[in-house]
């Protein structure tokens, strides 16, 4: 007996065996058959749809759930044009905080503002309490003096402006957050995502002193499974810093292993570890991502996070490892060491299947497409950050390289898996909206940026289900819809392959369903 018949229900299964079917059952939370196979057996319970049309769940390959979570609930200066605007808004969390607490705000974008601000702006305004504003592409913050004056010297500026790792500095001096306080926001962003129409996420990075939100935060994601708090699947992947040297036999080639704090029971089809995070270079926003030439009207080509060499050697020994790397290379210079090291991994030790990803691939020179296809490297990229912030991207990089920004056709005729995802809470989430882009290549103003490297909607649904699948090693169980398969699928009002292009974004996600459980 089936669990569940679906049927009155335009599927698309993103199967080239059988793309399309009316009805589906599914069986303790697996797909058991289409249309016919199904027809005759008997169900205890039967969904109509109406003729809404169903997909895989989509799956976003490169979030960030605690943060996102975390951000909801924090105070925001955005938007804001006037920098007394923003410390009126500072003034307002200060007042509620503690005396000596730390106080978070988010959203803070110096571009915008009509003048800078710095530690002393915050000082007037901070009542003795700690304040950090965290920069809205998450590679930068405005802090004050008296987060100032828990760092290292050679960590900080006296502007209190800091980027990279000086920030990562300055979060790993605000007190710990409880375990509790995680759960709450994975929670509240998974079920953000569940939403728009997200079944399954690869958390991109934990453990690390850039990004970590707390050095046992893989425990917050296994307490939030075992009390039923995680309605995604999540694959976590872990920041390279938070390995440590071990002494392995010679022959096993691991020299550095985890130490998030696991416990028996990680790792389950829910919950489950993923790919070795290396963070190579910055931002776009931030102005730090790594380039090959300077941005437009500056002197400055962004930062590497560490050398080559240690790059280098970071992402080979993980190579050696058996990890998965997920390369976080938004420059082109920063794609050039990522490359480099990934070539000499290869080459010391052949992995085929290994599935190395580049995380944002933002910057990509045309003669880097060949090496990233030879590679067998799979680009993630995000969308909606050009939805978003093209307008911005494009003018810092000038007219050549602004056609070379989050590309799409480039890959794809180069013979590089396209992934897309949306780097939540950094831009919006919404798949749907980011497949418009994809489509499009529009930013919010109209502005188009690399018209030529617009992909088709098959291609877009495909960079969200089943390219994504196999990027996250999932594609046995997830990316489309045939019997074995999970039963995570996502019900939409409106097919994206009919409508008007400029709607796609706005068709409504009517629910989803996980193992075959359904939310409406």
């Amino acid at each position: 007996m089936l669990s569940t018949r679906i049927t009155n229900a335009r599927v698309i299964t993103m199967d080239p065996a059988r793309p399309h079917a009316r009805e589906l059952g599914i069986w303790q939370g697996r797909i058991v058959g289409l249309d016919e196979d199904v027809a005759g057996l008997p169900a205890r319970r039967t969904r109509d749809l109406g003729g809404a049309v169903v997909l895989p769940g989509f799956i976003d390959s490169h979030v960030h759930l605690t943060w996102a979570g975390l951000k909801a609930e924090t105070p925001s200066v955005a938007p804001s044009r006037r920098a007394d605007d923003v410390l009126a808004a500072v003034a307002d969390a200060v007042s509620e905080a503690p005396a000596g607490g730390w106080v978070d705000l988010g959203g803070y974008d110096q571009r915008t503002l009509d003048r800078p601000l710095t530690a002393a702006d915050l000082d007037a305004v901070s009542a003795g309490r700690r304040v950090f504003l965290g920069h809205i592409s998450g590679h930068a913050c405005l802090v004050n003096t008296a987060v100032l004056d828990r760092l290292t010297a050679e960590a900080v500026r006296a502007d209190g402006y800091l980027v990279e790792g000086a920030m990562g500095a300055a979060l790993q001096s605000r007190p710990p957050r409880s375990l509790a306080e995680l759960v709450a926001a994975i929670e509240r962003a998974a079920r953000t995502c569940r939403a728009e129409g997200v079944t399954a996420v690869a958390e991109a990075g934990v453990g690390g002193r850039l990004f970590g939100r707390s050095p046992i935060e893989a425990a917050a994601y296994q307490l939030a499974h075992e009390s039923g708090r995680l309605p995604l699947r999540v694959r976590l992947m872990v920041a390279a810093d938070a390995l440590h040297p071990v002494h392995a036999a010679p022959e096993d080639t691991t020299s550095r292993a985890l130490g998030l704090g696991l416990r028996t029971g990680f790792g389950d089809g829910a919950l489950s570890l993923g790919a070795l995070k290396v963070f190579a270079d910055g931002g776009m926003m931030a102005r730090t991502a790594a380039l090959s030439s300077p941005y437009e009207g500056s002197d400055s080509s962004g930062q590497l996070l560490d050398t080559p060499e240690a790059l280098e050697h970071t992402i080979v020994e993980g190579h050696l490892a058996g990890w998965q790397l997920a390369v976080h290379a938004i420059g082109d210079r920063a794609l050039d060491v990522a490359l480099d090291a990934l070539e000499k991994a290869e080459k010391r030790s052949p992995r085929p299947e290994a599935r190395h990803r580049i995380e944002h691939a933002g910057l990509v020179r045309p003669d880097q497409l060949p090496r990233l296809a030879a590679l067998g490297a799979t680009a993630v990229v995000q969308p909606s950050f050009l939805r978003h912030y093209g307008d911005d991207y494009a003018t810092v990089m000038g007219e050549t390289r602004a056609d070379w920004l989050y590309r799409g056709r480039g890959f794809l005729d180069h013979g590089v898996r396209l992934v897309a995802s949306s780097d939540r809470p950094v831009a919006d989430g919404a798949p749907l909206r980011a497949m418009q882009f994809m489509v499009e290549r529009a930013s919010l103003s109209g502005r188009t940026i690399g018209r030529d490297e617009a992909v088709t909607v098959a291609e877009a649904l495909r960079s969200y289900t089943t390219e994504a699948a196999r990027a996250c090693h999932w594609e046995a169980d997830a990316g489309s819809l045939a019997p074995g398969k999970r039963a995570d699928l996502v019900v939409l009002g409106d097919d994206p392959h009919t409508v008007d292009t400029s709607r796609i974004g706005e068709i409504e996600v009517l629910g989803t369903f996980l193992a075959g459980d359904d939310t409406f």
